[in-house]
């Protein structure tokens, strides 16, 4: 018996071995099987994305995926809890088979560069708590299967590029805690069913489309902290029921199209401690908040809105916490005392209002200050000597308002002051020296006021990055000790009185990079040291008296602009000048450079401006300007410049502006400017030109203004110029033009300035079409050949300001309208009426007409009568003649040489064949006054030519 129980006991144990060893060999395989079914799904996720670092290089076949980077497992290590692939330089695109790790509980690419959509196969994560993809460059929309994932806390999926409507489908997400979807291009509403969310923390869905009203259904999320909607295209009134929110703690709606007043119900939010409402369309008062119940608050940006009325008394009552207060760009008026009981305040910004008075007195009672912007209100009275006891403030900014007085002396106390902006006030006196003790100053700009009296010794200023003194009354020597402002980048004393040379000790600046002295009473030549500073990219000493060679200015590779217009420079251009890589204006006029320009210029491909006017250049143009292709102005009037206009200027297409006026070229007009379709000026006046005028001129359809005057072209005037639209100014005077003027000048409706045909041999009409020109200020038409009556038409010229007809052959009835022009408008044709003679037909007394007899009889009289005063005369000064010495009179014909000046056809007097040619100007302050005849006018005229003479 005992030998046949022992024999059943070994027998159940091994059946139960057996059952525990197929156990654990089936588990082993089922969960080998798993790991491997794992393996293969991430292997294939892994296919999805190009790992340039090499990260997942351990993510292999035949190894542990639980010990793969990134990868964390469960304890059992059958399944996998959570994949962070954060940071690490992935791009490729997400593979739907992520959807083969159902127990995945967190998901985290973000900070990568995936592309591509989002795969709805996450919707089968259902126990996924945490979906990070943010900071990629994902497209398409969100999957409305996401909503599937009941069990989501966090979803972070912002700064992409997806778009279109947020789906209400995540508001079945009941478990959210966080959503963060900004920075993508979500449009549409946001879905009120969010409203549903009782668990969520934080909305921020900034930066992006959205559209329609703030959902009032918000309200109802009462765990909610967080709620960021700036930047989008929310419209209406700001939702009053968001008071109820007593968990808030931050709430920025900035830059959307918010209107209406601000909810007093937002007073409620007695946790708040940020609340940003700026660049919208709020209107009313601020009154309706106030931090006594809002006693958290630490920032109140209520900027760039339509806010209006004073700020509340009740704004900071002694409980407080309020640091940073800006109400910039609003509508606010009155006076900025109240604010005095913000005594916790460290930035205040009440600039671009209407704020009137002084600054108060007790300034000093923020003494937590460090940022004080001020700018652009209506400050009156002087800056109270308090402002030197706000010992943190760091950024001073009252610009652009009336403040009057002196800088106090207390200023220099302020030693963290880095910023300080007083430009453009009625501010005087001297700059004090005790300002030099602020010496952690980075920015002074104390433009367009009246400061006065010399330039402090400026040395203690180490810090001084920026140096505004423009537009004030500064006198006497910039001081050398500026020198030991070694930080210095921009200095700008223009439009001043300071005098005497520039001081060497500039070249000890190494950053500098704006140097801005114009206008001024400078003096000397430039000191050689000058060109080893290597960081200038502006210099502009235009204005002032400065010579010698302009070399010591070229010594930087970095320059963008160079002004030097209006000095006595001298010499020639160096060839240095082509090294200048980097050069966009080179203005060098009005001094007294000579020589060619230098071929190298050429080489100055970025240039736009090139202004070497008003000097003694002379030569050829040298034809490597034409690879300056970018040139917009080139102005080279008041030169000597000879040779012909080249033609490969028609390669500048770029060019709106030409002036080689002045000058000695000589030559034919070449057609080739008709390519250079964005000009707007051309002024090739006064030189020696000669042939016709290119039709193809016609081609500049922005061109404002045409001076073709004073040279020697001939033929007719091109009908062609019709298409130049824009035309403000035409004028060809002083040429020998023939043939007549066009009728199609009547459809330049924009000519307003000057219309100047005088002194050409224009025959035919004026064409009545010229009366369409109804802007028009100035018409000369003088010493042509013109024929027939004057159209009267013309006396739709009601801008008409000036007008000269005279020396012609034009014949008839001035038209009315033109009395307001005096006689010498008219002289030299066969006019009559006002302002000349009148126009009354010879009659007999009964008024009836003179027969052809009588008339014959009477011009028979006059004939006979006017021979007989002529025997008489010609008597009398035979009698004179012989009591004078005989005298001979050589005339030598008048020329002008290549320099020389014409006079301006368009000088109030201008003499004209011996009879002075007037103008005036239709004013209703001068007198009216009886016109001459054309016969006492003409006597008149020749008794003070006799006086002249």
């Amino acid at each position: 018996m005992m030998m046949m129980s022992s024999s059943m006991g070994r027998g159940r144990t091994q059946i139960v071995f057996m059952v525990l060893v197929t156990t654990f060999v089936t588990s082993f395989v089922a969960a080998f099987a798993d790991s491997s079914e794992l393996a293969n799904s991430l292997l294939k996720i892994k296919s999805g994305f190009v790992d340039s670092r090499g990260v997942l290089s351990n993510w292999s076949s035949g190894s542990d995926c639980c010990s793969w980077q990134g990868v964390r497992c469960s304890d059992d290590r059958g399944s996998i809890l959570s994949l962070n692939l954060s940071g690490w330089g992935l791009s490729g695109s997400i593979m739907a088979e992520i959807a083969g790790i159902p127990s995945l509980q967190s998901l985290d690419l973000s900070a990568n560069s995936l592309a591509g959509q989002i795969p709805p196969a996450l919707g089968n994560l259902r126990s996924l708590r945490e979906l990070l993809l943010y900071s990629n460059s994902l497209s398409g929309v969100i999957p409305m299967e996401i909503g599937l994932l009941r069990e989501l806390r966090v979803l972070r999926i912002g700064d992409n590029k997806l778009s279109g409507e947020i789906p209400s489908s995540l508001a079945n997400c009941s478990e959210l805690e966080l959503m963060g979807l900004a920075s993508c291009r979500f449009s549409g509403d946001l879905p009120s069913q969010f409203g549903r969310l009782k668990n969520l923390q934080i909305l921020t869905a900034a930066d992006n489309r959205l559209q329609g009203e703030i959902p009032s259904s918000l309200a109802e999320l009462q765990k909610l902290e967080t709620l960021n909607l700036a930047n989008n295209q929310f419209r209406g009134s700001i939702p009053s029921n968001l008071g109820n929110l007593s968990s808030l703690k931050y709430l920025n709606l900035l830059g959307n199209r918010l209107s209406g007043g601000i909810p007093a119900e937002l007073n409620q939010l007695s946790e708040l401690h940020v609340l940003d409402l700026s660049q919208n369309g709020l209107s009313g008062s601020i009154g309706l908040l106030s931090t006594v119940q809002l006693k958290n608050l630490n920032y109140l940006v209520l900027s760039s809105n339509r806010l209006e009325g004073e700020i509340p008394e009740n704004l900071c009552p002694e409980a407080s916490n309020l640091q940073n207060l800006f109400l910039a760009e609003n509508n606010l008026s009155g006076s900025i005392r109240t604010i005095m009981n913000c005594t916790s305040l460290q930035s205040l910004d009440l600039s671009s209002n209407s704020f009137t008075g002084a600054v108060p007195s007790n300034i000093d009672s923020l003494y937590n200050l460090d940022n004080l912007v001020l700018h652009n209100n209506s400050f009156t009275s002087s800056l109270p000597l308090q402002i030197g006891n706000l010992s943190n403030l760091e950024i001073f900014s009252i610009f652009h308002n009336g403040l009057t007085g002196r800088i106090p002396m207390e200023i220099g106390m302020l030693q963290r002051l880095t910023l300080l902006y007083f430009y453009e006030n009625q501010m005087s006196g001297a700059i004090p020296e005790e300002l030099m003790n602020c010496t952690s100053l980075r920015e002074l700009d104390l433009y367009g006021n009246h400061f006065s009296d010399h330039l402090p010794s400026l040395g203690k200023l180490r810090q001084l990055v920026v140096l505004h003194l423009r537009q004030n009354d500064l006198t006497g020597h910039i001081p050398s000790s500026l020198g030991d402002c070694v930080k210095l980048q921009k200095l700008a004393v223009g439009d001043n009185k300071l005098s005497g040379p520039l001081p060497a000790t500039l070249s000890l600046l190494p950053e500098l990079a704006m140097l801005s002295l114009y206008n001024n009473s400078l003096e000397g030549s430039m000191p050689k040291a000058l060109s080893l500073m290597q960081n200038l990219t502006i210099i502009n000493i235009s204005h002032n008296r400065f010579n010698g060679s302009i070399l010591p200015l070229l010594g930087s590779s970095a320059l963008t602009l160079l002004d030097i217009t209006n000095n006595s420079f001298s010499g020639g251009v160096p060839s240095k000048i082509g090294e200048l890589k980097s050069l966009q204006r080179l203005r060098l006029g009005q001094n007294l450079l000579n020589g060619e320009i230098p071929a190298e210029i050429g080489e100055l491909k970025g240039v736009f401006f090139l202004d070497l006017s008003a000097n003694g250049f002379s030569g050829e143009l040298p034809i490597e300007l034409s690879n300056c292709k970018q040139l917009t102005h080139v102005l080279l009037n008041e030169n000597k410049l000879t040779g012909s206009i080249p033609s490969w200027l028609g390669s500048l297409i770029s060019l709106g502006e030409l002036d080689l006026s002045s000058n000695c070229f000589h030559g034919s007009l070449p057609a080739e400017l008709g390519k250079c379709s964005r000009l707007i000026k051309l002024s090739l006046h006064d030189n020696n030109l000669s042939g016709s005028i290119p039709s193809e001129l016609g081609n500049l359809l922005s061109l404002n203004v045409l001076d073709l005057q004073k040279n020697n072209l001939s033929g007719s005037i091109p009908s062609q110029i019709r298409n130049c639209g824009k035309l403000f100014e035409l004028r060809l005077s002083q040429n020998s033009l023939t043939g007549s003027i066009p009728q199609q000048l009547g459809e330049l409706s924009e000519l307003q300035m000057m219309l100047d045909l005088s002194d050409n041999s224009l025959s035919g009409g004026i064409p009545s079409s010229l009366g369409q020109l109804v802007k028009l200020e100035n018409l000369n038409l003088s010493s042509n050949q013109l024929q027939g009556d004057i159209p009267r038409a013309l006396a739709k010229l009601t801008s008409l300001l000036r007008l000269n007809l005279s020396e012609n052959a034009l014949r008839g009835e001035i038209p009315s309208g033109f009395q307001r022009f005096p006689a010498s408008s008219f002289i030299g044709n066969e006019l009559c009426g006002a302002p000349l003679d009148s126009c009354t037909e010879t009659t007999n007394g009964d008024g009836r007409n003179l027969s052809d007899a009588a008339v014959t009889a009477i011009v028979a009289s006059i004939v006979f009568t006017a021979a007989a005063v002529c025997l008489i005369l010609l008597y009398i000064m035979l009698r004179v003649w012989r009591s004078w010495r005989a005298v001979s009179v050589s005339n030598s014909e008048k020329f002008e040489e290549c320099g020389e000046r014409k006079s301006d056809g368009w000088d109030s007097w201008g003499k004209m064949r011996g009879i002075e040619k007037l103008w005036f100007m239709n004013s209703v302050e001068s007198p009216k006054r009886e016109s001459p005849s054309s016969s006492e006018f003409i006597l008149q005229l020749k008794a003070k030519e006799s006086e002249e003479s």
